[in-house]
């Protein structure tokens, strides 16, 4: 295919449910090329801009090479720097990908079981979690525990401004700082019952890697998965703390002068092991690619790794059984994966990571306005398998 070239210039929320066996296996199966033209995504990008407003950029890539590059929009509205395709954005729950990778990782070297007890690595930090809970509940989100924010909830914005207004976000600065907002809460339901979308686990896991290993949980993303994918412009700056080549996140604000404010005061100031991380839309088809070929784990694991485990929920969205597994949501039609990949939405940030095993394509999209990266998603989704 033909390579079409950067234009531009160089300068938390997936509700997912009930957990069922699964014989669906990551077996490599054979591409399919045919009906599908990357020039279309030129056209599709930019009506998808247009009409929706699109900050951010796009990045596709066929077998690990470019396909399509294109940046839209603003970094910095203060000094008027355009968004570039080589930027770093805030990738909010698209993070739970690395988490997941490097607790495999552990389970790989044989320092973790997945049906261990998690809160035998957390007695420290939750000595009342359920006995009961596993590592693999945790990573496949059926672990039943209340959460440090329920993303579940049919008022969940209402909820989160209360959250805003009443606990100081600024001080969400590592992933123990999360624990008072969950540890004390009841759980949902016992553990292993159904899928429910749940950030606090992920934090424990976090947590887990940290006792495991001795080191620090952004050490460890970054010189285990991080350098081995080949992410050199990934890491974890702080929102109060961006260097050169981040684009600063911004929210509509409807009672506001301007048309957007910043999210500096909106969302955690730091990532933590339910998500957050700053990647380049480059770094993120660069993990995909280093996951599904074995350079992250072993090819037992990588085939674990990209099988899917649980149900998301009954029903069919878009016609597809939605189905999650260790940090990644799966896409299935008459039993065959369609998509893999993770979404991301805090405000500020808004991010899509896809892979599609029958046309070996990867989809990075990185947006720096709220809710902004999901139409673009679909749009690219159905120029790619048909709408």
């Amino acid at each position: 295919m033909n390579q079409i070239r950067c234009s531009c210039r160089r300068v938390r929320k997936t509700l997912n449910a009930e957990k069922i066996d699964c014989e669906v296996s990551a077996v490599p199966i054979e591409t399919e090329t045919d009906g599908f033209d990357p020039a279309c995504l030129e056209e599709t990008a930019s009506r998808v801009e247009a009409e929706k407003g699109f900050s951010g950029t796009v990045r596709v890539t066929s077998q690990g090479e470019p396909v399509f590059t294109r940046a839209f929009g603003t970094a910095s509205r203060r000094w008027a720097v355009p968004n570039t395709c080589d930027m770093g954005f805030r990738v909010a729950s698209v993070s739970k990908m690395f988490t997941a990778v490097a607790v495999l990782q552990l389970f790989e070297r044989k320092q973790i079981r997945l049906d261990d007890a998690l809160v035998g690595f957390v007695e420290d930090h939750m000595p009342q979690l359920d006995p009961r809970v596993t590592v693999r509940h945790a990573l496949t989100m059926v672990a039943g525990i209340g959460d440090w924010f329920e993303e579940g909830s049919a008022d969940w914005e209402a909820e989160w401004a209360a959250l805003a207004s009443s606990y100081p976000l600024y001080l969400l600065r590592s992933n123990r700082d999360y624990l008072p907002l969950f540890v004390g809460k009841h759980p949902h339901f016992p553990p292993g019952e159904r899928h429910l979308y749940n950030g606090a686990g992920y934090i424990l896991l976090g947590l887990l890697i940290e006792s495991v290993t001795g080191r620090s949980f952004e050490d460890v993303i970054t010189n285990d998965v991080f350098v081995r994918a080949g992410m050199t412009g990934s890491g974890f700056p702080a929102l109060d703390n961006l260097g050169p080549d981040i684009a600063e996140g911004y929210l509509a604000a409807a009672d506001s002068p301007t048309r957007y404010r910043t999210n500096h005061y909106a969302t955690t100031p730091c990532a933590a092991a339910d998500g957050g991380a700053t990647c380049t839309a480059a770094d993120l088809t660069a993990f995909a690619h280093a996951l599904r070929h074995g350079r992250l784990l072993n090819e037992e694991t990588t085939n674990l790794a990209l099988t899917p485990q649980v149900d998301e929920r009954e029903e069919r969205v878009r016609g597809y059984q939605w189905m999650y597994g260790f940090g990644l949501t799966h896409l299935l039609d008459k039993g065959t994966i369609v998509r893999w990949g993770h979404t991301g939405e805090e405000d500020g940030a808004s991010a899509r990571l896809y892979h599609y095993p029958q046309h070996d394509l990867d989809v990075a999209i990185l947006g720096n306005i709220s809710w902004c990266a999901g139409a673009m998603g679909w749009a690219i989704h159905d120029a790619i398998v048909g709408s």
